[in-house]
């Protein structure tokens, strides 16, 4: 009966290390490893198969920023343990796991040089990003109005426009509505790379910040053909995972 037991943890265990590994085409990567769940510094580097599919490294290392409370599970490709726990909104964590990369929200004066199948936005005045948890039909969804926002509510929803750390914006497709089983209300929004605040000084909110030159680096190099995402853990849970979530 014990012997039993241990074979179906074990097959269980197996099966989800199965379901948790980096896509299969995906040969292109943004690696961020930070030192511990509570660290707010992370060394970012971008990885890509090359023809022997060996990961090697094209950029970085860069250093960059969390959130101030550090890292927390976030809901993306990958699969959490059971009881784990999650990020939530306005827990000054940023999400670890594995992610697809979305579109580009850009206010500053300079193009961004980026593929053309990348969706560019310029934000305006009528950008919404929803963050509100009693918001459910679209919370963590951008929204444009036909207007440019004036209601308290869409005020506060509003995308910054004038703040250079919030001018490049790349989305990190955590507890977004492309994600299988969708979005989960109050899981955390609004996650993006974006440049750093105070020259690397301060950390986020739960996004991961850069200098900006090593932001527009990483963003021109980003093909969507090499199905590329962004892998967020602690340094000991990567390397205890790299074997079985085939990570680079």
């Amino acid at each position: 009966m014990h012997r039993l037991l241990l074979f179906l943890l074990t097959l269980c265990f197996l099966l989800n290390a199965a379901n948790a590994t980096v896509p299969k085409d995906c040969t292109q990567a943004i690696l961020g490893i930070a030192d511990g769940w509570n660290s707010s510094h992370v060394t970012l580097s971008v990885v890509e198969k090359n023809a022997h599919g060996q990961w090697v490294r094209v950029l970085g290392p860069y250093r960059g920023r969390l959130g101030a409370k550090g890292l927390v599970w976030g809901l993306g490709l990958h699969q959490n343990a059971r009881g784990a726990t999650l990020k939530k909104e306005g827990d000054g964590r940023s999400p670890a796991g594995i992610f697809a990369l979305g579109g580009l929200w850009v206010t500053h004066k300079n193009p961004v040089k980026h593929h053309s199948s990348i969706p560019y936005v310029k934000v305006g005045p009528n950008d919404l990003w929803v963050t509100n948890t009693k918001d459910a039909r679209y919370y963590n969804r951008h929204v444009r109005l036909d207007h440019p926002a004036r209601s308290a509510w869409e005020l506060k929803e509003q995308m910054r426009q004038t703040d250079y750390p919030h001018s490049i914006k790349m989305l990190i497709c955590h507890n977004t509505h492309e994600r299988k089983g969708g979005v989960v209300v109050g899981g955390g929004a609004a996650i993006f790379f974006h440049i750093w605040r105070n020259n690397g000084n301060s950390a986020t909110a739960g996004c991961t910040s850069m200098q900006e030159e090593h932001l527009r680096n990483i963003i021109a190099r980003i093909n969507p053909a090499k199905k590329p995402v962004y892998i967020l853990m602690p340094k000991a849970e990567y390397a205890r995972l790299r074997q079985s979530w085939r990570l680079p």
